[in-house]
């Protein structure tokens, strides 16, 4: 979190600060909250890669005192009330058994993931390592959540999300792709919200094997819906490890006797969160005169500066080879 004159502007940068959350990403999981009240009836829930916390400070203010907070990252994070920190690699197999000692070896009823790779400017990579760390999370999810549960992640809505999505769809019986009022209409970040987890039948989580991978399921008839018409039947089955849905709409002619068939993908409804009446993330607004204390304002450091930022090994190099400080432009 930086100091400059378009920092300073950004409404969201601002409140983060004044209400003393550690980064402005808490408002997006509190807009996520209201459209579809992911913390209702959640007592145990985990963060993966929580740091700097943000996230976890809304867990922590919003869920009942009695809930079991969960945060892991693999940067080191400074702890919090009522959260269990712990530094950890979500793809590592010993990672699980750490997880579900802390939580009582109960499912978890949410499971929340805000992690983004450091973006390298090229999209398509961006996008493809966004996806790989979105199902290495996933995948964890899987481990720990209850039937019914919920699982929240960062995506980057690239060429090919689509695929991820139906991924996605394979486990829960609702997947929405949200973008809140607080993520920047500019950039391809949103999240899905993934609701009612119900994996098919013979699915064994595994961190070993992420998702089923290579393994058979049986036919699986959890897919019937009919339509308004009471025509529309969606039948799906299982081929390794990824099922596929085809939706068949049987259309009567004139005469009634002849049948259409044609397949259709699910589609992933988009919703914006956040009312209209708070602040655009891509406007830049005037700073106050005076704070809540009716004091000249004056600009407030971040909450929770990074404990150890990736580019700390970076920086120690660099002064080590006489180079005292960032490179002069």
């Amino acid at each position: 979190m930086g100091k400059s004159s378009k920092d300073k502007r950004d409404s969201y940068y601002r409140l983060a600060k004044e209400q003393g959350w550690r980064a402005r990403s808490a408002f997006k999981l509190l807009q996520l909250n209201s459209q579809f009240n992911l913390f209702a009836d959640a007592t145990r829930v985990v963060d993966l890669c929580a740091a700097p916390g943000s996230w976890s400070q809304v867990l922590s203010r919003t869920l009942p005192p009695t809930s079991t907070i969960v945060s892991l990252d693999l940067q080191p994070m400074t702890p919090l009330p009522g959260v269990i920190t712990l530094q950890a690699d979500i793809t590592h197999p010993s990672t699980l058994p750490l997880l579900l000692q802390h939580l009582g070896n109960e499912p978890a009823d949410l499971v929340v993931s805000d992690g983004a790779p450091d973006v390298t400017g090229l999209h398509d990579l961006d996008e493809y390592i966004q996806s790989q760390l979105l199902l290495a999370a996933l995948n964890l999810a899987t481990c720990v959540l209850k039937p019914g549960g919920g699982f929240v992640a960062k995506i980057f809505r690239g060429r090919d999300v689509a695929v991820v999505f139906a991924q996605l769809r394979c486990l829960f019986d609702r997947v929405t792709c949200a973008k809140p009022r607080s993520s920047r209409g500019s950039s391809i970040e949103a999240f899905v919200v993934c609701e009612g987890y119900s994996p098919p039948t013979g699915f064994k989580p595994s961190l070993e094997a992420p998702l089923g991978l290579g393994t058979k399921f049986p036919e699986s008839g959890r897919g019937v819906s009919a339509g308004p018409n009471g025509r529309d039947k969606e039948e799906e089955h299982l081929v390794d490890g990824v099922r596929e849905a085809e939706l068949r709409e049987t259309e009567g002619g004139e005469d009634g006797d002849h049948d259409d068939a044609q397949e259709a993908r699910y589609i992933v409804p988009f919703i914006a969160c956040g009312d209209l009446s708070e602040f655009d993330s891509d406007a830049t607004y005037a700073l106050p005169e005076v704070d809540e204390f009716g004091q000249k304002w004056k600009s407030k450091d971040p909450i929770q500066p990074p404990t150890a930022p990736p580019y700390k090994t970076a920086l120690e190099m660099r002064r080590q080879l006489g180079g005292g400080g960032p490179p002069k432009s």
